[in-house]
């Protein structure tokens, strides 16, 4: 016999109201409501540090088919508010698989709900913007909840890397996890180089990505003066991901030109990107609902080359603000946004989006091996 799931709802700032089933934990969780369209990935996008402070509609229908494993968690734990699916998934079917997706929820405390028309939910934010919301197990009165959301903090002009940045420096060099029946014959490169990187919301597969480069990897808090990272003597310098408002960020831009100014080699992704933005004197603002999935079409302006890319970001760099200052590399060919910037006197480069994907494609994968180039001096 099957028991059937408590109701939850989900209210909209507008004051959109969705009835669903709870899915993981009970009670209220809060954040803007974004709607991501990778149609597998759904643990690493659970615990990608950058979600912290949002909730995560899922657009595939089906949710929680493959379970969990450890193998694809991308920090300790998960990092978004509340996840919203149209079908969870009550069966698991996946031999990496260690547990189920409710269960999960459960043991971290993550709100969820199902059930719902997720299809609609995505109309809505798409035509009207990310919006914040709340999931509740336990309040169905949708003007007191409307009231709360109103209530809740929006991102911007929220500094979250300091809410999920690294409380101390700590080194890795562990790489990229390979299936079982191809680990015959793999070989791990040799270590070579030295990378610091800074931590705004590290995901663990980047750090993967540096470590099979061939470096060793010093991660460091978000607040790192410019001074205390150069003093580690590296051959590189890496800006994370991360989640919340770019602009709030200023102990990383001032950081961040410190870094520029020593004409080391150094590589942003994502937040890293606008904080480097930031850094050069250029600008950033909210996109009207952000770029969160594993299908965003990318031009390479030099070759003429259309990646497709995964991506995670509410805020972008203003192009008009690059002017005079850096060179556009790529831009987003389905809203013209900047992707990607560097400096034609300095080895500086950062792209919005994420080429260690994860979930994703791996068509920007070569965005890695042109900053190791870069520190061998090589290019």
């Amino acid at each position: 016999m099957t028991t059937r799931r408590p109701r939850a709802w989900l209210t909209l700032e507008d004051g959109t109201t969705y009835e669903g089933v709870s899915v993981g934990a009970a009670g209220e969780a809060y954040g803007e409501v974004v709607f991501q369209t990778a149609l597998t990935g759904y643990q690493e996008v659970l615990t990608d540090p950058s979600y912290h402070g949002q909730i995560v509609a899922m657009t595939a229908p089906q949710i929680g088919n493959v379970g969990v494993n450890p193998e694809d968690a991308e920090s300790a734990r998960p990092y978004c508010s509340g996840f919203i699916m149209r079908e969870a998934s009550p069966v698991v079917s996946n031999f990496r698989a260690t547990g189920s997706l409710d269960a999960y929820l459960v043991e971290h405390g993550v709100v969820g709900i199902a059930e719902l028309d997720t299809r609609a939910l995505t109309r809505r934010l798409r035509d009207g913007g990310a919006q914040k919301g709340v999931i509740s197990t336990t309040c169905s009165d949708r003007d007191e909840l409307l009231l709360r959301v109103r209530r809740s903090p929006g991102l911007e002009g929220r500094d979250l890397a300091r809410e999920v940045t690294c409380s101390e420096r700590y080194s890795w060099e562990e790489p990229s996890w390979v299936p079982p029946d191809q680990r015959a014959g793999h070989s791990v490169r040799a270590i070579d180089l030295h990378v610091v990187a800074f931590d705004f919301g590290m995901k663990r597969n980047i750090l993967a990505r540096l470590r099979d480069l061939g470096a060793r990897v010093t991660v460091v808090p978000a607040t790192t003066s410019a001074a205390d990272a150069l003093a580690l003597g590296a051959d590189g310098y890496f800006l994370s991901n991360g989640p919340g408002d770019p602009a709030a960020v200023t102990y990383a831009a001032e950081a961040t030109r410190g870094l520029v100014a020593s004409g080391k080699p150094v590589f942003g992704i994502c937040l890293g990107h606008q904080i480097l933005g930031l850094a050069l004197g250029g600008s950033t603002y909210k996109l009207r609902f952000g770029h969160h999935g594993a299908n965003q079409p990318v031009m390479d302006l030099a070759t003429g080359k259309v990646e497709i890319t995964s991506q995670n970001h509410g805020f972008a760099v203003d192009v008009a603000s690059l002017d005079g200052r850096a060179t556009l590399t790529h831009v987003n060919l389905n809203d013209r946004t900047v992707e990607g910037m560097a400096l034609a006197d300095r080895p500086v480069f950062s792209v919005q989006y994420h080429p260690e994907a994860s979930p994703g494609p791996h068509d920007a994968g070569y965005l890695f091996e042109r900053f190791a180039k870069l520190m061998r001096g090589a290019a």
